[in-house]
């Protein structure tokens, strides 16, 4: 018989070095001295039993199997206890598991579906203000050539001659144009800041339920899978610390209102979106409405302005002809009366050398007698007759004179017509029929 000592092997739990658990050191079985036998114990007291210690050892041993036996009995039978009961509750909480799985991926499916749509509506809702903010802005362009042409209008009017430099209805009509238009340019560009706030504020919203999207989606996967997992998937593996809570992870409530609070404040950007449209179409449609009328009365200005001018024009032209007749009729009057002058001047020198004649007769002969009274009375009939065609073609040529400053102011104010015709229709009015559109005007 060997004397070595027989060492038991380490036994190692895989379970706890798997954990990272202190592997347990192995007891060490104490050295005991084997007896000894042969020539070398003789003389000396036997190392072996007695009997009766052997009886004793065999009884002993007796005892203790059937100890052990008893004890392993009912260990057996607590064992097969506790695993019946065990593998049937690990049954249950697995299903119970499972069942809670499939719920929870039901409920995030559900949240996930709503901020899908709410993500498509933000979308929606955004594509429509940036297509409202063109309109604003085709629009606001469109006043621009409003204004351009109104204080152009009153530009060419400030050119007019004269009398005509009034300021008529046109003008004030003008006027309240150019002043309708700044105020309509005002309020677009207010209500174009509006929208771009507004679409900021969308994209945020949008951006938030984005974030949130992404994150249940990936649960939902992670869920997923872990539902399909069974006793039998050969993917599974041990985590020993995956069941330690941390202390930033939120409860069911808290993750539900936090969803909510997204969608709350999506709807309410969605809500604020479509006042906004509805808004900003009523401001288009009210400032194209205001300024096609405000156009529409300010062309029935110049057409009533333009008929006035006409009906001015073609009067001092009736009138400028009549006085061009009359001058010429004032004209061959004063050649008459010139005529007439001239043919008094043979009677006159007749009757001045006859009476000249006759007062060189001699002594009595130089007598008054019917011949002298009526020589005296022709030459007075030919100087008063004389004297009233004088004073006739004075009157006459001052007659013509006047008639001549009455042409001279007539043709002037024809002239100053004519320029602000030529300004009204033909610089106004044309200028004009570029004014913008309703459908220019509201943007598209």
């Amino acid at each position: 018989m060997s004397s070595e000592v027989l060492v038991a092997r380490p036994h190692y739990d895989s379970r706890d070095v798997a954990q990272g658990l202190p592997v347990k050191e192995p007891r060490v079985a104490l050295e005991v001295p084997l007896p000894s036998s042969g020539s070398a114990t003789a003389g000396y007291r036997s190392a072996k039993y007695s009997p009766a210690e052997w009886f004793s050892n065999y009884h002993t041993v007796l005892e203790q199997s059937g100890t052990n036996s008893h004890e392993a009995g009912s260990i057996q039978r607590e064992s097969k206890a506790l695993y019946q009961d065990t593998e049937a509750a690990t049954v249950t909480t697995q299903a119970e598991g499972t069942r809670l799985l499939g719920e929870r991926l039901q409920e995030i499916h559900y949240w996930k579906s709503e901020l899908q749509q709410h993500i498509h509506q933000l979308l929606a809702d955004t594509e429509s203000l940036s297509a409202l903010k063109t309109r604003l802005e085709k629009t606001l362009d469109a006043t621009e050539i409003s204004y351009a042409i109104a204080t152009d209008n009153l530009n060419c009017r400030a050119r007019r001659l004269g009398p005509d430099l009034v300021r008529d209805t046109v003008e004030e009509e003008l006027v309240k144009e150019v002043d309708l238009i700044r105020s309509v340019q005002a309020l677009l560009k207010r209500t174009t800041a509006q929208v771009v706030s507004q679409i900021k504020l969308n994209r945020e919203a949008k951006q938030t339920l984005e974030f949130d999207w992404s994150d249940k989606y990936q649960a939902y996967n992670f869920d997923d899978q872990g539902a399909r997992y069974t006793n039998m998937s050969p993917d599974t593996q041990h985590h020993p610390s995956s069941a330690t809570m941390q202390d930033h992870v939120c409860n069911a409530i808290s993750w539900t209102k936090f969803t909510q609070d997204n969608l709350s404040k999506a709807m309410q950007e969605e809500q604020a979106t479509n006042s906004l449209r509805l808004l900003v179409e009523q401001v288009l449609q009210d400032t194209t409405h205001d300024l096609r009328v405000q156009c529409s009365v300010v062309d029935r200005a110049f057409s009533q302005r333009c008929a006035e001018l006409i009906e001015v024009k073609t009067q001092l032209e009736t009138k400028f002809a009549q006085i061009l007749e009359q001058i010429g009729a004032q004209e061959r009057n004063i050649v008459a009366i010139q005529q007439a002058i001239h043919n008094k001047e043979a009677p006159l020198r007749v009757v001045q050398s006859r009476l000249y004649l006759r007062s060189l007769r001699p002594n009595m002969e130089l007598c008054r007698d019917e011949p002298q009274f009526s020589l005296e009375g022709e030459l007075r009939q030919i100087d008063a007759t004389l004297a009233s065609l004088r004073q006739q073609l004075s009157e006459a040529r001052g007659s013509l004179s006047h008639l001549e400053e009455s042409r001279i102011t007539l043709e002037k104010d024809i002239n100053c017509k004519t320029h602000s015709l030529f300004i009204e229709r033909e610089k106004c009015m044309t200028r004009r029929r570029r004014y913008p559109s309703v459908s220019t005007l509201s943007g598209y």
